[in-house]
Formats: C-alpha cells, structure tokens, sequence
C-alpha cells in the first residue's frame, strides 16, 4: 500500500504537473477528514496525519492516540478518495492558473472546439480557452477544428476554476505577430512606436529604426511583400499600413494620413487638433470609408485630425477675414493677418486679450487698447439687449378693449344695458314693415 501510495503521487506529478508535497498535503487533509467522520469527532478534537515521503508509510494520531490506517474502513476510504480528487483538482487549478498568468500578453495556439452562445471555446491542449464576442473579428466565421493564432487577454479565476479570456481583436495581437515575422522588431533594432486598429477593416502601424542603415519600413515589409503578406493572411485579409515614425508632429501627421498625400498642416497645440489641407482629389481617400482612414490617423499620432480641401480652407479664410474685418478698427490687411496668427472671430481676440493682440505685427498697443474697448462696447450692447424685457405687441394691446366692447355689446339674454331701448325700436320697425306689406 505504502509503496503504492507514492507510485500515485509521482503519477500524479508527471501527469498534471503539480509537485509533490502538494499532493501529499492533499492526502494527509483528506485523511484526516475521514477520520473525523467515521469516528464521529468533534471539530476541536486533535487529528495528525503522517505520511513518510521515503516508505509512504501513513501514521494516524487522534487525542495523542495512534490509530491504523485500518481502522478506518471502507466508508473512510471512500471519502478519503472523493477529497483526494477535489485537492488534486484545485492544485491543478492553482497550476494552470500559474502557469497562464505568466503568459498573459503573449501569444498562443489553440483550435476552436465548440461554441457557448456567441463566445467560441478553444482547446489549449490540456485546458480551454474563451474567446468572448467582443474579442472576435467580426469579419471572420469560425468553425471546429480551426486553427488560430491568439492573444491572452486575461486569466482569472472564477470560483473553483481557472477563466482564460483570449483575444482576436487585440492590437496588441498584431504586434506580436510583426514581432514573429520581422527579427529586427525581436531583436529591438526596429520598434513599434504606435499602433491604431479597428479590427477586421484596418491596421495602421508606426515603426522606427535606432539603425540608420536599416529601413524601417523595407524591413516590416519584406522581400516583394513576404513578411506583410504572413501577417494580412493571418488575418483574413485585414489591410495594414505601415508607416514611418517622426517627433515632428507635422511629418507624423502626414504619415498617419498614408496613402492620402497632404499639403499644408496646422497645428492648434493648445487643443490638440491638426488641420490638414488636401487637394479635392486627396479629400476622400484622406477622409477614408466612413472616416475610417482619418479615424486610425488620429489614434496613432495622437493628434485631433480635422481634413478640409483647399476650396474649404480659402471659404473658411473668407468667412473669418469678413468678420474681423467687420469692425472699424481693422482693415482688411490688419484681419488678414490677424487670420495667419490663428484668430478666426471677434471672440478669438477677445479671449486673447490685449497684451496678446498688442504682440502681433503691425498691431502695437494703441491699435490692440482700441480692438479690445471696440470689443467691450460691442459685448456691453449685447448683453444690454439681452437684459431688456420683451413688451407686448401694440396690436395685441389695441385689440384688448375691442374685445371687451364687443362683449358688452352682445349681452346675454334677459341682461338689461344701454341698447336695450335700440334692440325694441328696432323689432317695432319690422312689425310696423309686415302689416304694411
């Protein structure tokens, strides 16, 4: 019995990798646990269960007293089982989820085994894995028996057992796998600076190189497309473009906006939103299918993208010139150039102020001192109107005693008045008429 306690141990370490002192620890509590049941003891009564890791001999000690392992019969046996296996299924919970901790972030192989309402379980070997609805591409129908490549969300633990949440949609899942294809993103000589994906539809990816000598680009993209192509099909076809990082926040949005060529670029760094002016031609595949393209750019360089044509652009110079323009203060050169240092309305130079206004060229601080009082007066004459109380239309108060003579000259029957006398003169007039008649 002794040495065939130990042969199940070692089994049972070789085969659910859990170690050994694990096991016997389990052993020695389900021990005890039938002891107290089949000797009816109380919970304060002193239970000791020895098991000799050399001989897998079981010594059994109750109240100071030793007890053989005999003694404690089938029915103790039994349960003694039944808790060997719930510890040996917890440790092997506690192994996995372990050992899949450790592998959050990574990327693992599984095949898709059967489907739990819209989630999809993936065998993982010697567990499962879920891939919740929100996690998949929604481009990409998945059947038994498919193989695929996926990202480990997270691992938790769910009561008793161990819950592997994995990822198709990831971005990060496409990192990864340029980390598989390109060895010079592996081994850090090209990075991946940034990284912008909608799943299924588009992945834009920005790449830098610390060598000079290697293209960063070239590099990602391979020999006539090798290494790219891997990465697309692996996807089921999802487009990626790869694209040139830059500190200069102007070049990174141009290259965000790739394909789409860019003219002119200006950048409101105090709300973070880039302007990028593109010919009538550039304007839709800059925009990109339901702003899909301009979408992605702004997540990679982090800038708010706003794309106007040159059409717009000139209409949107005209609009803003009219307007500062509009005051006699400024001309139209001095609203012209007040447009080429950022002020598009009367309401940009007054939350500037005067100081700022006085800075810029050709304005000075007699010229500011005179824009800023215009300003004021114009604000003061709003806020006035605004103020004052709206008064009824005449037409309404000259038609309010109208009405009430029109009731006092239609009074209720039996109501006695004025024109009572008027009302009989008249009815003895028509009598008088048919006798004549």
């Amino acid at each position: 019995m002794s040495g065939e306690l130990l042969r199940i141990v070692d089994a049972i370490h070789r085969d659910k990798r859990i170690d050994k002192e694990i096991v016997l620890r389990g052993i020695k509590s389900a021990l005890a646990s039938a002891a107290r049941k089949h000797f009816r003891l109380s919970e304060d009564a002193s239970i000791e269960i020895e098991i000799d890791q050399e001989t897998g001999d079981i010594s059994a000690v109750i109240d100071g007293g030793v007890i053989a392992p005999e003694e404690l019969g089938r029915i103790a046996a039994q349960t003694a089982k039944q808790v060997i296996i719930q510890k040996i299924r917890e440790a092997e919970q506690d192994v996995l989820f372990e050992e899949y901790q450790g592998r959050v972030g990574t990327l693992i192989n599984g095949v898709v085994r059967r489907f739990e309402g819209p989630n999809a379980i993936i065998s993982l070997g010697k567990t499962e894995g879920i891939v919740p609805r929100s996690e998949q591409i929604y481009s990409e129908s998945y059947q038994p028996g498919d193989r695929l490549r996926l990202y480990v969300l997270d691992v938790k633990r769910v009561g008793s057992k161990t819950r592997i949440v994995l990822s198709r949609a990831a971005s990060e899942l496409v990192e990864l796998l340029f980390e598989l294809e390109v060895p010079e993103i592996a081994e850090k000589i090209i990075s991946i600076r940034s990284i912008a994906r909608e799943a299924g539809y588009r992945t834009k990816i920005a790449v830098e190189s610390s060598d000079p000598k290697i293209d960063c680009v070239g590099a990602c993209v391979g020999v006539r497309g090798s290494r790219i192509k891997s990465i697309v099909e692996e996807l089921n076809g999802e487009k990626i473009d790869i694209v040139r990082w830059s500190d200069d926040p102007q070049e990174l949005v141009a290259e965000s906006l790739k394909p789409a060529k860019v003219g002119q670029i200006y950048l409101d760094e105090e709300s973070g939103v880039a302007t990028v002016v593109v010919d009538e031609s550039q304007l839709s595949l800059a925009i990109g299918r339901r702003g899909q393209n301009v979408r992605l750019a702004s997540q990679l360089s982090g800038w708010e993208i706003e794309i106007v044509s040159k059409q717009q652009l000139a209409e949107r110079a005209a609009e803003a010139i009219a307007e500062l323009s509009s005051i006699p203060e400024i001309d139209e050169a001095l609203a012209d150039r007040l447009y080429s240092e950022g002020f598009e309305s009367l309401q940009d130079l007054a939350d500037a102020g005067e100081s700022a206004i006085a800075e810029i060229a050709a304005v000075g601080p007699e010229k500011a001192l005179a824009i800023m009082t215009r300003l004021r007066l114009i604000a003061e004459e709003y806020a006035r109107t605004q103020d004052q109380p709206e008064s009824a239309p005449a037409d309404e108060a000259e038609q309010e005693p109208v009405e009430g003579k029109s009731e006092v000259a239609s009074p209720e029957p039996g109501a006695t008045g004025e024109n009572d006398g008027g009302v009989a003169e008249e009815a003895e007039d028509s009598q008088t008429r048919q006798a004549a008649e």
